[in-house]
C-alpha cells in the first residue's frame, strides 16, 4: 500500500494481495484520524460481507471468492474505546454483473483498490446500544 495527504484527504493505492480494512485502519492509526469519509473502487478476490438482522440482534456473513469489481465501497471513521473503528459497505460485482453487497469484514485485493478518505476535524466516538444490539454514534463520548 502506497498513500498520500494533500489537504484533508488521504489517497491511497492498496495492491494486489493486500487486505482493505485492515489497511484502512493502518492508515488512520498512522495518520491520527478519528473521523472520516471512506470511498473506493477496485478488484478484489476474496470479500467477506454480513448483514446484520435487527429482529434477532444477530449479525451473518459469508465469503465470496471469485473476480469482483467493487462498485461502491463507502463508509465512516470513528473511534470506540479509544481505537479506530469503521464501519464499511461494499458493493461488488461478477462476471455476470450479478452484484453482491453488505457489511465489509474483509477484502482482499486482486488487481487495485483506489481509496479516498476525507478527513473531518472533529471526533465522533461509539457506544453499543442494548436496545438495537450495535454500536451506535456516540455524540457525547470518546
Amino acid at each position: 500500500m502506497k498513500y498520500k495527504v494533500t489537504g484533508k484527504t488521504v489517497i491511497a493505492r492498496i495492491d494486489r494481495g493486500e487486505e482493505i480494512v485492515s489497511s484502512i485502519i493502518n492508515i488512520c492509526k498512522n495518520e491520527k484520524i478519528n473521523l472520516g469519509k471512506v470511498s473506493a473502487i477496485g478488484a478484489v478476490n476474496r470479500v467477506k460481507i454480513g448483514l446484520f438482522k435487527t429482529g434477532e440482534k444477530k449479525y451473518y456473513s459469508d465469503i465470496l471468492t471469485g473476480e469482483f469489481e467493487i462498485t461502491s465501497l463507502l463508509g465512516n471513521v470513528t473511534t470506540m474505546d479509544g481505537e479506530v473503528y469503521l464501519h464499511l459497505h461494499i458493493n461488488i460485482s461478477d462476471s455476470t454483473f450479478k452484484t453482491f453487497g453488505g457489511h465489509l469484514d474483509e477484502a482482499y485485493v486482486s488487481g487495485t483498490c483506489e481509496l479516498f478518505i476525507d478527513v473531518i476535524d472533529d471526533h465522533v466516538g461509539r457506544k453499543f446500544s442494548e436496545e438495537v444490539g450495535l454500536n451506535l454514534l456516540d455524540f457525547d463520548g470518546r
